[in-house]
């Protein structure tokens, strides 16, 4: 080898023994900044790999009297680890079927599976049976804490309170709107575990927090339980005689827009939720729209009165049918009364005119007579604190012909929810107020941003109403008719539309709204049953035998003052 090469040589190993020796310090230093001075983070981030949130358990659901409607309850899986097993298959099999009150036989099936490492012994064992297996102190079995949502009262008010799965992290109800309430916990617990699941203990680990899980909030809400069970039980009786395919009642207080009870049919119970369909599930007292029928005609004169078209001692001409558009519409009674002439708004309510109604509708600007339906809270959310509530469907004026305006009327151009019926009465009821109907107790500093209230017709025209409907009441043959109380109501029957939105069936709504004591109602009570079977189907006969049951018991559990007196030797 040449001079010049060698030194060509010397010079290149030269060069590449100060590059490594460079990457070597540099590699030494990147190590000391990772392990030493952790530039990334790793020991943050392994303690997140290792942390765990304390779970907290939901704060319990109780109505208006403290009665207990939703809790949640500790439950137990209970697994065995082959690669502990201090026994056999058998002697295990043995030891735990008794406690565990599983097939001796299929638990050793399980046991003896050598496919698996973790086998699920039972899942959702007691407390009791969970402390028992600790006792044993048996290292192959580990025992998985787990909460589940129990409700003590069954079907109870099931589509209020709804149903919340822990596992699945799915709720409905009250159960979903109100998550963060009853989740919410003051203090923000977490420690550190293994890979085996085992805690961590350092020093700022608070063994308190670790053995007892924290809970939520207790919310309270609105519900009378009493009042709920009534209206159940006297909606599912009627439902069951006429094979009607659902139901609903809805009671409120209408001066705090708090509803007493809220009842919807076909029930269910939310501890086996995942037995029933989505229309069972469903709670169509506020997610469904239906035209109203004659229950409307309460809000058809309310805005006529509002307008000063009429007052109370307006009459109006009933000539037993009228032509509007292309429609020809009767009253319902046209064969007994074709021509009732004049006529007061007593009769109107009385007989329930379509005539009279039509022509008191007429007397409005379709602007006119749309701006008072949204002030009644018409074509929008109640703003009721339940999931999935519908804003209903009430049409343009400008989109409005004659036969539209005719029609709004009686209770056929605009489709409603029960709610938004509910509720709009309740404002005739607290003397011309409209409130946010609402199911959760609100603490004084929080009522006035989540229950809202507004005058929608003024005080005295209010009580002139309430007093044409009582008088309505008195003077007629009405079943729900009370010696002692006052009672302001409208029946109502409407054809249920087909399901495709063009046209109608022959099935009927039938219901009715009311209040009572009038002079100084306590109580609004709204029934609706849909698709009833049998002859002499109309509100009068089908909703409202629902409404006297309902109110004869609510007079008793709300200890109402009669506000009349009871007449001698009766």
């Amino acid at each position: 080898m040449s001079k010049d090469t060698q030194k060509w040589f010397d010079k290149r190993i030269g060069c590449l023994q100060f590059f490594f020796t460079v990457f070597i310090i540099l590699f030494i230093f990147y190590l000391f900044l990772i392990q030493i001075v952790d530039i990334r983070h790793y020991r943050d981030r392994a303690k997140q790999q290792r942390s765990s949130k304390v779970s907290v358990l939901r704060g319990e659901i109780v109505d208006k009297n403290k009665m207990k409607l939703a809790a949640d309850q500790v439950f137990f899986d209970v697994y065995a680890h082959r690669k502990y097993f201090d026994h056999t298959p058998e002697e295990l099999a043995n030891i735990l079927a008794p406690i565990v009150q599983v097939s001796q036989s299929k638990l050793l099936n399980d046991l003896k599976n050598e496919n698996l490492e973790v086998i699920s012994v039972k899942k959702l064992v007691d407390r009791k049976t969970a402390d028992t297996l600790k006792e044993l102190g048996l290292r192959e079995i580990s025992l998985d804490r787990k909460n589940k949502r129990i409700y003590p009262q069954g079907f109870l008010a099931s589509h209020i309170l709804g149903y919340y799965n822990p596992d699945a992290d799915i709720a409905a109800g009250i159960e979903y709107s109100a998550k963060d309430y009853l989740e919410y916990y003051e203090r923000s617990t977490s420690y550190e575990k293994t890979r085996d699941g085992d805690i961590i203990y350092s020093l700022s680990t608070n063994p308190e927090d670790v053995a007892m899980l924290p809970k939520g909030k207790t919310l309270e809400l609105t519900i009378d339980s009493a009042i709920q069970h009534i209206c159940e039980k006297s909606l599912y009786k009627t439902v069951q005689k006429t094979r009607a395919l659902r139901g609903a009642v809805i009671v409120l207080d209408p001066k705090t827009g708090e509803i007493l009870a809220l009842a919807a049919y076909p029930y269910y119970n939310p501890n086996n939720y995942g037995k029933y369909s989505q229309i069972e599930l469903k709670n169509w007292a506020i997610t469904d729209v239906y035209p109203p029928g004659s229950t409307f005609k309460v809000i058809t004169v309310a805005s006529a009165l509002i307008n000063e078209k009429i007052d109370k001692n307006s009459k109006i001409l009933d000539t037993g049918k009228i032509k509007i558009g292309w429609w020809e519409i009767k009253n319902y009674d046209y064969d007994k009364y074709p021509n009732p002439g004049l006529i007061d708004l007593v009769y109107l309510f009385q007989h329930s005119s379509n005539v009279g109604t039509v022509k008191v509708a007429n007397k409005l600007s379709s602007q006119e007579f749309y701006d008072i339906l949204r002030m009644f809270n018409f074509g929008e959310k109640t703003g009721i604190d339940l999931p999935g509530e519908s804003s209903g469907i009430l049409p343009k004026p400008k989109n409005w012909d004659i036969a539209t305006h005719g029609s709004m009327g009686y209770g056929y151009g605009a489709s409603a929810t029960a709610i938004q019926m509910a509720s709009a009465v309740a404002a005739i009821a607290n003397n011309g107020v409209w409130v946010t109907p609402h199911v959760i107790k609100y603490p004084p500093e929080e009522l006035g941003q989540k229950v809202q209230s507004r005058r929608v017709m003024q005080e005295n025209l209010a009580k002139d109403l309430t007093e044409i409907l009582v008088k309505s009441i008195d003077e007629g043959k009405s079943i729900i008719k009370m010696e002692e109380y006052s009672i302001a109501a409208k029946t109502g029957t409407s054809r249920r539309p087909k399901d495709n939105g063009v046209g109608y069936t022959n099935k009927l709504y039938t219901s009715i709204v009311g209040y009572l004591p009038a002079s100084d109602p306590k109580a609004v009570v709204y029934v609706v049953v849909d698709s009833p079977e049998g002859e002499g189907i109309w509100g009068s006969t089908v909703a409202a035998p629902i409404f006297k049951e309902i109110t004869t018991e609510l007079v008793k559990i709300m200890n109402m003052n009669p506000d009349r007196k009871k007449a001698k030797g009766a």
